[in-house]
């Protein structure tokens, strides 16, 4: 039986070269980020992109984006869209996982089918549909029409994800709980929802994400100051002629923050849910 390259000494050492440049490679731009985001804008003109910064305004930096550019206020646009969305996103694919999974009604492979459809669709081709119909609902430029779209858009890719961890599930235990006259609701409750947790911390995590980053539909769907989510919101620091880089950098650190404390807190979870189902035994 031979040995695994990897465990040669020679392809150790340069596994671990390439894995170090990657990192190394893969962290550079965060911390021209980090730097640029406590320099002061002479220090920009003078073109001191990636050294040391010579003078620093950290403080006043993060101070100026709260105070003048008002990033607070889209800061809790984004907390206002996002949850809720998570929230309803997971809730509507789970239960509609959960039907696709548990029963075999006629139509199970075409619903199946068109929620895998979805995920297939360029979404800018969506944009004067979704905008029309969000004005006739009267939802446009409102946090709660973001919300709902971000709940229709992620719904079909969380129900196809769940769809196949649910399916794993031994259906002995849905058919001994039917046995006992357990309801439907309660197996969901009380016997799915426990043993996907893993699979939802993962979907949270991606989610939350994708929502908290989106710019395109809240650029589309919230123009307006009221509804504008953070990513819209430091557009607003890029002027006609002149961006201002120290602020914008500065932005973009704060505005990076919530999903990065996200993964970190669900880090366990998330790592368990992409693997749930990887191994039998």
């Amino acid at each position: 039986m031979f040995p695994s390259p990897i465990t040669k000494p020679h392809a150790r050492f340069a596994y671990h070269g390439l894995l170090w440049f990657a990192l190394v490679l893969w962290l550079l731009p965060l911390a021209a980020v980090l730097l640029t985001s406590v320099r002061t804008a002479a220090d920009i003109a003078a073109a001191n992109y990636w050294s040391w910064p010579t003078e620093t305004a950290a403080l006043e930096n993060y101070r100026s984006i709260f105070v003048e550019a008002n990033l607070l206020r889209y800061f809790f646009n984004s907390v206002l869209i996002t949850l809720p969305a998570v929230f309803f996103a997971l809730l509507f694919s789970s239960l509609a996982g959960y039907a696709l999974a548990a029963f075999n009604f006629r139509a199970n492979f075409l619903v199946y089918a068109m929620f895998i459809a979805g995920n297939f669709i360029p979404f800018q081709i969506l944009m004067i549909p979704v905008r029309d119909f969000s004005l006739q609902l009267g939802l446009y430029d409102t946090k709660t029409g973001l919300a709902i779209f971000h709940v229709a858009f992620q719904t079909g890719f969380c129900a196809f994800f769940l769809r196949g961890f649910i399916r794993e599930l031994p259906r002995e235990m849905f058919e001994a709980a039917r046995a006992e006259g357990v309801a439907e609701w309660r197996i969901y409750w009380h016997i799915v929802l426990p043993l996907i947790l893993p699979a939802l911390a993962a979907l949270a995590v991606l989610v939350f994400t994708f929502i908290w980053n989106d710019f395109f539909w809240g650029l589309i769907l919230a123009p307006d100051a009221d509804a504008r989510p953070i990513t819209v919101g430091l557009q607003a620091l890029k002027g006609t002629f002149r961006a201002q880089w120290h602020l914008l950098s500065a932005g973009s650190v704060i505005a990076a923050l919530p999903p990065v404390l996200l993964f970190f807190m669900l880090q366990k979870h998330f790592i368990s849910g992409l693997t749930m189902g990887a191994t039998k035994g």
